[in-house]
């Protein structure tokens, strides 16, 4: 065993050696926001603008299996949404933003 204390007494005792300090392996830095991908993350933004689930400021949240898979990526977008909507850039233009319904009936059908 290695040394804890510079003297070698009790339950650690033993030899002195240096710890080796090992490279971070890429798993621990995988997924991480660089400033290339930050940088064309928000230029993809602001040519396309934002999807028309998340036009709808309540819906990337209500339906987040249906839109997005997960809710962590839909409570994202939601406060993507709402920054944007809160620095005033008009990007999309208010009809767009309105809510609309999650699910429409047909005629025919009955309510489930």
């Amino acid at each position: 065993m290695a040394l804890r204390y510079p003297m070698a007494l009790g339950l650690n005792k033993g030899h002195k050696v240096t710890k080796n300090v090992s490279k971070l392996r890429h798993s621990r830095r995988r997924g991480r926001l660089t400033k290339h991908t930050k940088l064309v993350g928000n230029m993809i933004r602001e040519v396309c603008g934002f999807a028309p689930y998340e036009r709808c400021h309540g819906a990337a949240q209500a339906t987040p299996n249906d839109t997005t898979r997960t809710w962590g990526r839909a409570h994202r977008c939601v406060s993507q949404l709402r920054r944007h909507l809160e620095t005033g850039e008009p990007e999309l233009d208010g009809d767009r933003l309105a809510p609309r319904p999650r699910f429409q009936r047909r005629a025919g059908y009955p309510n489930r």
